[in-house]
């Protein structure tokens, strides 16, 4: 079939079952309440009744395999979890493909100042409110409305489709777990809501990659046993006089890199590839202005483009703090302490893929705007089929806005571009996989 007729099929039926696709976002919404373990069961009850063969497969995030990634055990989901996985067989003769989303969102918090019940689903103003509908039950969701959908219009795909639910937050690996778990296709797709304001009228196709570090700062305090130091300041070494060289250090690293490291889609969007964020600083005392402080900590994230090793950066960071301590003789006798909390590798999809072609149509013809890419997000879930078995993948998904882990209330998914992306992503299965009268 062609891919306009693919496209208007399945744009009638998601239009015709559209607010059955919301009801069942609000039951995963409401399913909250009960745990990620209920909302799990009701994925894995409607990818059944969409035609999919669905299993449960429990493992713990520490033991998952990882390759150009890593986590301090403290940022780690350490309780066992559960991911679904949905296969719909296709007819033969296509491209397979995996789509993925996650399940599990931000802790809830009692006082969390919403208009709206977190729980309830609440559709206002043409938008569906609720806790982590952005963050990632609309792109659960969606997968699974997209295979009912392309069943209601009469098609069959010719590759087999792979839905997965697949806890992400905390490190939790879940498509991790799949990966290196026998689960592999011709391509995947990381379905959620587009942060950015634009909606299904933008794709990921690049994401940076992320390395998160702490600097600790050692100082001594003085000589004494009186509560206040001040008289004493002259006896200790603060650790607060030991940031100004390490912030050097930094943002001549930062520099470094800015003006040698280069990527031409970061480039063109933004002018820069790579950046050292100095996020947090703070003493590690009782916060009293007249003690010094045993030490100070500053929190640090590095952000740089596809190509490079995440080894290489750590190393780079290292030898800047390094060559600062051999240059300072305070910061020599009280070196710097790093901390490596997490890293991810980079990856991308170039404009020249068949991912990216077959995306891109399913897209023009569902919203009748060709796509643009958003390269800006950093450390984005599109890098792990990529980085961990070598699988091309893209990322998409409805406009939303008010990200409860932004610290927003009332987090929503706007309503008509979440019924348009069922049509898309149906549609995208049909262009990518090939489909039949089934």
């Amino acid at each position: 079939m062609s891919a306009p007729d693919v496209a208007a099929r399945v744009a009638a039926a998601a239009e015709a079952s559209g607010e059955a696709s919301v009801a069942f976002l609000r039951d995963l919404i409401r399913l909250q309440r009960d745990g990620e373990d209920a909302v799990q069961a009701r994925v894995a009850e409607a990818a059944a009744a969409a035609g999919c063969d669905v299993e449960r497969r429990r493992y713990r995030p520490a033991e998952v395999i990882l390759r150009e990634e890593f986590a301090d055990a403290s940022a780690m989901a350490s309780e066992e979890r559960v991911a679904v996985l949905a296969r719909l067989p296709g007819t033969g003769g296509g491209r397979s493909v995996i789509f993925f989303a996650h399940p599990d969102g931000e802790a809830f918090q009692p006082r969390h100042g919403w208009a709206h019940d977190p729980f309830a689903g609440e559709v206002d103003g043409g938008r569906i409110h609720g806790w982590g509908v952005a963050d990632d039950l609309a792109g659960v969701a969606t997968m699974v409305e997209a295979v009912r959908v392309l069943r209601d219009a009469g098609l069959r795909p010719k590759g087999d489709v792979i839905l997965a639910s697949t806890p992400s937050k905390r490190h939790a690996r879940g498509v991790h777990a799949l990966l290196h778990g026998g689960v592999g296709a011709d391509a995947a797709v990381y379905l959620h809501p587009a942060e950015s304001g634009i909606g299904m009228r933008e794709v990921k196709a690049l994401a940076p990659g992320q390395l998160v570090f702490r600097v600790v700062l050692r100082g001594t305090q003085p000589p004494t046993q009186e509560p206040g130091h001040t008289a004493f300041a002259h006896l200790a070494v603060n650790p607060v006089n030991l940031v100004p060289p390490v912030i050097a250090a930094l943002r001549a690293l930062d520099a470094g890199r800015g003006a040698r490291v280069k990527h031409p889609v970061l480039e063109t969007a933004i002018g820069r590839s790579t950046n050292l964020l100095i996020g947090d600083i703070r003493a590690l005392g009782d916060g009293r202005a007249s003690r010094v402080p045993p030490a100070v900590q500053l929190s640090c994230a590095l952000a740089f483009p596809p190509g490079e090793k995440l080894a290489d950066v750590q190393a780079e960071v290292e030898a800047a703090l390094r060559d600062a301590a051999a240059a300072d003789p305070a910061l020599g006798a009280h070196p710097p302490e790093i901390v490596f909390l997490s890293g991810v590798t980079g990856a991308e999809v170039s404009q020249d893929h068949a991912l990216w072609h077959a995306t891109s149509e399913a897209v023009r013809l569902g919203t009748g705007t060709a796509p643009e890419i958003n390269p800006l997000h950093t450390s984005s879930d599109i890098r792990n089929p990529m980085v961990q078995s070598g699988i091309p993948c893209v990322g998409l998904g409805p406009l939303c806005g008010d990200l409860t882990q932004n610290g927003g209330r009332d987090e929503w998914v706007d309503v008509a571009d979440y019924k348009r992306g069922v049509a898309v992503i149906a549609a995208l299965i049909g262009l990518w996989c090939g489909a039949e009268e089934g």
